[in-house]
């Protein structure tokens, strides 16, 4: 069984990560039983896995979060974890999608981050929203562990820290003499 990084610790990973092959269309797909992370088109085109609990979605670093927005709304517990696709690691697009789904469609479920995650990325994924972490495989996932916490301050507001630095410092006043 895998590992994965969630909410700062590693633990073990029962989900599966449903990828479609070259040969695969998103409406003739056979869902397999179980934990399983379909793709956004996958659950899309299938109404019947709008009944499951047992099911994550996935998005694409071109996919939209809006699509999801009805979903969320009508049922906000609709997935036990939605998780977000880097295909490499400079394709920074997921940090938008997973940002949008905090801030602006209010998930506060399982946001996980799957690909080509790797350690220097982690505290920056986490700032926007994720709390989940599939590192690549061929990384130790002990050292990337150590990467959310590379840095003790933030400047910036963001999912994690809604008041900018200049705002969370106190100076005392200095009176002229």
């Amino acid at each position: 069984m895998s590992k994965i990084i969630k909410d700062r610790v590693v633990v073990e990973d029962d989900w599966t990560v449903l990828r479609l092959e070259e040969a695969d269309s998103a409406d003739s797909v056979v869902i397999p039983a179980g934990r399983v992370i379909v793709p956004l088109k996958v659950w899309l085109a299938h109404a019947e896995l709008k009944e499951r609990n047992d099911l994550g979605v996935w998005f694409a670093s071109d996919e939209r979060p809006e699509d999801l927005q009805a979903a969320l709304q009508q049922n906000p517990q609709q997935f036990a974890l939605i998780a977000v696709d880097f295909p490499k690691f400079t394709d920074g697009r997921g940090y938008s999608i997973a940002y949008n789904l905090r801030t602006r469609l209010g998930y506060n479920g399982q946001l996980r981050a799957i690909g080509d995650v790797l350690r220097d990325q982690l505290f920056y994924m986490q700032r926007v929203g994720f709390n989940a972490f599939a590192v690549r495989a061929d990384k130790n996932i002990d050292d990337a562990l150590k990467g959310l916490t590379d840095f003790s301050e933030t400047y910036q507001t963001s999912w994690d820290e809604k008041t900018p630095l200049f705002r969370r410092v106190h100076r005392p006043s200095v009176v002229p003499q």
